[in-house]
């Protein structure tokens, strides 16, 4: 054999190993993409049986959505805005303001507080929690969890009407903690020793927030905040649409940009340049469209604005009950 065909021949050691490390890759990625599909498929499934799974949110956090990315360390205070309505988050100086997937957080605490009809929620353990939005249940999972929980209880939130004149309607104004008392075990091996226990961890949800929420549950398709739970900035958007859809009588144009646009009230505040958040927004319809195809948001052909029409992304008759009060 010549030198020219041995240095054009596979090296037999390490070409088996390199296929074998290439076919991990290609296996993790078509799982991680199956699951996706798996999970886009249930959500229309659900919705087409009219069988969907709810889950609820707050007021203030459908209208106005916490930060997407951790904020600086030393920026304690975060505001949005919608329209007459503004909130503020004032973070701890320990744990600062809640961010990204921490929103699943009060979605969790409303839903039970909805469901169970109280003040004092309980619930088994943290995994629930975990198992409730379709998250993993390995250390990073439970440590970002327990972050999540004290950023949550050490934020104060105030909620209400802005730049309030003699002629204008005050709708609602507070100032709250989500908690005024917490016992919450993160224990990941805690299942074998509470089977005589049918709860380990109790919240009391504070007056105003408990108020809040059970005075105007914002009815959510539960599978799809699950797929989506990890992009806080398309839940967001999602819920948002969600609701204005459901309450929109016609045709209706949204500004993007301005005091009192889109941008202004959801919680991407990163996006500074307008075309930068427009090529977001694009790519965040995209994704919505795929849990709820009949979504009609588009952004029009200038750029400036979202058109809307009316829409609902739950199928119930309860439901829409509820959705039509729920900020009135």
């Amino acid at each position: 054999m010549s030198e020219a065909s041995n240095r054009s021949s596979p090296n037999p050691a390490i070409e088996p190993r390199d296929r074998l490390e290439d076919l991990h890759r290609s296996f993790r990625l078509t799982t991680q993409l199956h699951r996706k599909v798996e999970g886009i498929e249930l959500v229309r499934l659900k919705r087409e049986q009219r069988n969907q799974n709810l889950c609820f949110s707050s007021r203030p956090f459908f209208l106005c959505g916490l930060p997407v990315r951790r904020l600086p360390a030393d920026q304690l205070l975060y505001e949005r805005r919608n329209g007459k309505f503004v909130l503020q988050v004032t973070g701890h100086p320990n744990y600062g303001v809640p961010f990204g997937q921490d929103r699943i957080v009060p979605i969790f605490l409303a839903t039970l507080a909805v469901k169970q009809k109280s003040q004092t929620i309980q619930f088994k353990n943290a995994a629930e929690m975990l198992e409730t939005f379709g998250m993993s249940k390995g250390g990073k999972e439970y440590r970002r969890l327990v972050a999540a929980f004290e950023r949550t209880f050490g934020a104060t939130m105030f909620f209400g009407t802005d730049g309030l004149t003699s002629n204008a309607k005050v709708v609602h104004r507070a100032r709250f903690n989500f908690f005024s008392e917490a016992r919450i075990w993160y224990n990941r091996g805690s299942e074998d020793r509470l089977l005589g226990e049918p709860y380990e961890n109790v919240i009391v949800l504070s007056d105003e927030f408990f108020e809040e929420v059970t005075s105007h549950p914002i009815p959510t398709d539960l599978e799809a905040v699950k797929l989506l739970s990890s992009a806080p900035a398309v839940l967001d958007l999602f819920v948002w649409l969600s609701y204005r859809c459901f309450t929109s009588r016609g045709a209706e144009r949204i500004p993007i940009f301005g005091p009192f646009g889109l941008v202004q009230q959801l919680g991407a505040v990163e996006y500074a340049r307008p075309r930068k958040f427009r090529e977001k927004l694009h790519q965040w319809l995209k994704t919505i469209r795929l849990v709820w195809p009949e979504c009609p948001a588009e952004i029009t052909a200038d750029g400036e604005n979202l058109r809307i029409n009316p829409a609902t992304s739950i199928h119930s008759a309860v439901t829409r009950a509820t959705q039509s009060e729920c900020l009135y």
